[in-house]
């Protein structure tokens, strides 16, 4: 067996970075650049994102999707607001309190609904709960994860339909895009009929999943919300004075689609391993959408991969279900290997 092949798939964020974001980092520091996003790299990406989202936007790149989901929320939620977000989400199960830490106390309330999406029926009652009862936090912003955390994606109509819910009763939107790429490249909708056009005043713009090294960022469609993060990005470490290292792998990673082209080659290769586990017999919980794949494995099957080397996280969710996530790294050789694996097995 090659001992070259790629056997991780824990996450997309085990994938190194594409040539393009790594020439652009060398670029950045072969030459003096002023400080603090006043450098030709930030520049470029300010209106890279412009011409993404078809409008002039706020951008404010930072260090980790967690800080991006804080600050973001931080700007649209008081301390004795609330957070609108599915139970599964990310911003709930797996930053540590950090949204709550970064609005100063604000709580994270549960809305459910079926593949990790927020029901409409579920929010409308949310929005109400509690509402002008000085005994209750207050219902301030809805948060979505796009794609969510199994994969699934909300189209633009659903976002429109979620975003109105929440703006006829005062609330702000934020969407974590951790995955936005693999949302975009699934639905092939525009990202502005994802975001600002259905209702989105912040998105975490995620891209160290999908190429980057280091560096998301924050964009912020709302004024006011981009007036305070400007401070609040300080406040918080991530105004970077050599902000140019973020900016330019961001710049190449819009450059030319390639943010696309990877999200569509991870999006792939998670389709091939989903048509390679049905032939084997293994069932899938969802047919995926984006890059995350779940599946119930027999444990000798589970076993067999383990042996063999293959990382992925398993009964973490419940007994037999394993979950596989692939990225623009895998090749179409790898997945055939997994394939092959769980054949044998």
């Amino acid at each position: 067996m090659s001992t070259t092949r790629n056997r991780l798939f824990l996450s997309d964020n085990t994938a190194g970075a594409p040539p393009e974001v790594v020439a652009a980092v060398a670029a950045a520091a072969g030459e003096q650049s002023a400080p603090y996003g006043s450098d030709r790299f930030t520049d470029s990406l300010r209106g890279r994102l412009a011409a993404v989202f078809e409008r002039e936007v706020a951008v404010f790149p930072v260090s980790t999707g967690t800080i991006a989901n804080s600050l973001g929320l931080a700007a649209l939620v008081p301390p004795w607001g609330s957070v609108l977000c599915h139970p599964e989400s990310h911003i709930n199960l797996d930053e540590c309190g950090a949204p709550e830490a970064f609005t100063g106390g604000a709580k994270l309330v549960g809305v459910p609904g079926a593949d990790c999406r927020v029901d409409p029926g579920a929010l409308r009652e949310a929005v109400r709960r509690g509402a002008g009862d000085a005994h209750s936090v207050q219902p301030s912003a809805l948060s979505l994860s796009q794609a969510t955390e199994v994969g699934t994606a909300y189209s633009a109509a659903q976002v429109r339909e979620l975003a109105g819910i929440a703006k006829e009763a005062g609330l702000a939107v934020h969407v974590d895009g951790a995955r936005f790429a693999n949302a975009v490249a699934h639905l092939g909708a525009s990202p502005a009929e994802l975001t600002w056009k259905a209702g989105v005043d912040v998105l975490s713009f995620g891209a160290t999943k999908n190429g980057t090294m280091t560096a998301d960022a924050i964009v912020c469609f709302d004024g006011a919300a981009a007036e305070q993060l400007a401070f609040r990005v300080k406040r918080a470490g991530q105004l970077a004075s050599k902000m140019r290292f973020h900016s330019a792998q961001l710049d190449a990673y819009l450059a030319d689609d390639l943010w696309l082209r990877l999200a569509r080659r991870s999006n792939g290769t998670a389709a091939r391993l989903a048509g390679g586990f049905k032939a084997a017999g293994i069932e899938l919980l969802a047919e995926p959408q984006a890059n995350i794949l779940f599946a119930t494995l027999p444990d000798r099957v589970r076993d067999g991969l383990l042996a063999a080397g293959f990382a992925f996280h398993h009964d973490r969710w419940a007994p037999g279900v394993a979950r596989f996530v692939t990225s623009f790294a895998h090749t179409d050789d790898d997945i055939d290997e997994l394939i092959a694996t769980v054949e044998r097995a």
